[in-house]
């Protein structure tokens, strides 16, 4: 009999975090790479696409297709100088993954995209704020890289915060994502 009682008990407080979540996806994304970056924004406009609501969260290495090449931050220190430098700046310079060769594979990959109607990362980015995908950027990330919010690309809502706003979004999300 206790048993029972237990297990109903368990199977009733189960029902509460499911009925807690919504109908949203949170991801975080980690990498700079081209194809991965892609991958993001595919499953984030494809998840509003279907009636979810989407928070990506840029941290570290995916920072820095964000920034606006039309863009200079000031008052850098040495190393935000050398990151800024280093770094791609922008979306339309973040490189392939895997078979990068000297940037003739990043081109391969634009010239087939763009010959079979698939959309740029810049499109992508672009086609996320129309269907109101919220950004988030890593205040740590930007910090620690030297960005400045003045050189990260406008974005309706885009926002920069730490880990916690991201981890309080997390959690009443149906899906979390690593990228």
């Amino acid at each position: 009999m206790d048993v029972q009682k237990s297990l109903d008990e368990l199977k009733s407080q189960m029902g509460e975090l499911r009925d807690s979540s919504k109908n949203k996806l949170s991801m975080v994304v980690f990498s700079g790479d081209l194809d991965k970056l892609l991958a993001a924004f595919i499953i984030a406009t494809g998840a509003v696409a279907m009636g979810m609501e989407v928070v990506m969260f840029f941290t570290f290495w995916a920072t820095p297709a964000l920034r606006d090449r039309k863009k200079k931050g000031k008052g850098k220190d040495i190393f935000g100088k050398m990151f800024g430098f280093m770094l791609p700046k922008g979306a339309g310079k973040v490189q392939l993954s895997k078979m990068h060769m000297a940037g003739m594979g990043t081109g391969m990959m634009k010239h087939l995209m763009k010959k079979k109607n698939v959309s740029s990362l810049e499109e992508m980015i672009a086609l996320a704020a129309e269907l109101e995908v919220k950004i988030y950027i890593c205040e740590m990330s930007m910090d620690l890289m030297g960005f400045k919010p003045e050189e990260m690309i406008d974005y309706p809502g885009r926002n920069f915060v730490g880990v916690a706003k991201f981890l309080e979004e997390a959690g009443d999300s149906k899906i979390q994502l690593f990228i």
